[in-house]
């Protein structure tokens, strides 16, 4: 028996869930996100499973570095672009295209291509804030960089597109994301340029968001990205299943208390387990008492606060579970999103914290208790 946590990651979701992506914008090219190691998947992994995407895009540079040292050669995108000389060089003989969202950053680009004796073509991409109010370029700002870029001669610089996030298309009925694509599509008309818009809620629920490239992120996971909608019914299926042993089952007397604080009480005599998972693992220590766990496909519910290194488990309706016994924290029957409403966060949240204690296996790997 393992005693200890452990992530299942089903390859084939992944690529199931990136072609309900391609059937839902059969005319975008898709920029898998795999960042923050793939949403806590395994990025080199996952990245292997959705080769059929156009290219991958990350957060930072230092992602997009471990790609290629892991011999990945699709087309790679930054999110955030380059903060620095020093990450500017580290790519800048990687064909890795990067998002412009300053002037700052974008005279930071072109000095260090004019610095350089024979500069490789580098692609950028602008991205334009229309609402989201985070990182992005004022239209006006945006405007005098495209007239900047086709006026002057510069070096190898090649601007491969506009692109902008959503701020609400997580909610359906929001008018917000209609305008935000509304002004983004313009401005790219009025240049014609690639526009990229949409995000795993833009791409299942709003037309207008289905650009020329599309960037799934929690929906390759499995996870929905629509608010009141479950994963299920968006035809997606979980990437990861989390589970973690019994160590021990235990007789509780009425009235015994359980777990930190001594939070919760035993309301009679009752059998109950213990499970090594805890916060330090990256479950959330938050998590309520009620919280849903399956044992041997049935329902039981978290007791008390949730240890570093365990969770109390209610065993009254499952008399036949036993120490070895593999509990699902979420995943395969028990959605993330149930789990994370009940704690009062966000899938993306609950897979992208997990710690490094918990073992990730893929595939064709078989766990064992």
């Amino acid at each position: 028996m393992i005693a200890g946590p452990i992530a299942q990651i089903d390859l084939g979701a992944l690529r199931h869930n990136l072609a309900v992506c391609r059937a839902a914008a059969p005319s975008s090219r898709i920029w898998a996100v795999i960042k923050a190691d793939a949403y806590g998947h395994g990025m080199g992994q996952c990245a292997a499973a959705l080769e059929a995407a156009d290219g991958f895009a990350v957060a930072r540079v230092q992602e997009a570095l471990g790609l290629r040292a892991m011999g990945i050669s699709k087309p790679l995108l930054v999110l955030e672009g380059a903060a620095s000389e020093t990450e500017l060089s580290a790519v800048l003989s990687m064909q890795v295209e990067l998002t412009v969202h300053s002037s700052r950053q974008f005279d930071l680009i072109l000095s260090q291509r004019q610095a350089h004796p024979q500069p490789r073509l580098q692609r950028i991409w602008l991205k334009l804030d229309t609402g989201m109010g985070r990182l992005g370029l004022q239209q006006t700002e945006a405007v005098a960089l495209i007239e900047r870029l086709r006026s002057t001669q510069t070096p190898p610089l090649e601007l491969a597109g506009l692109m902008t996030h959503l701020a609400n298309a997580d909610d359906p009925s929001h008018p917000m994301t209609a305008a935000q694509c509304e002004q983004a599509r313009a401005l790219a008309e009025r240049f014609k340029l690639p526009l990229s818009i949409g995000n795993s809620a833009g791409i299942l629920a709003h037309p207008a968001a289905r650009s020329d490239w599309v960037r799934p992120g929690i929906m390759l996971y499995g996870g929905s990205p629509l608010l009141g909608q479950t994963a299920a019914a968006l035809g997606l299926r979980p990437a990861m299943t989390l589970t973690s042993p019994l160590i021990a089952v235990r007789d509780l007397a009425a009235g015994a208390p359980i777990g930190y604080g001594s939070t919760y009480r035993c309301p009679a005599p009752m059998r109950v387990g213990v499970v090594a998972i805890g916060y330090g693992d990256g479950y959330p220590r938050h998590a309520p008492t009620g919280t849903p766990v399956l044992i041997r496909g049935r329902r039981a519910a978290l007791l008390g606060r949730v240890s570093m290194d365990m969770i109390s488990v209610d065993l009254r309706q499952i008399p036949q579970a036993t120490v070895g016994d593999p509990v699902t924290l979420w995943g395969q029957g028990l959605p993330v999103e149930e789990v994370a409403e009940q704690v009062g966060t966000i899938n993306y949240e609950l897979l992208c914290r997990l710690s490094s204690r918990v073992r990730l296996v893929h595939d064709q790997q078989e766990p064992r208790f």
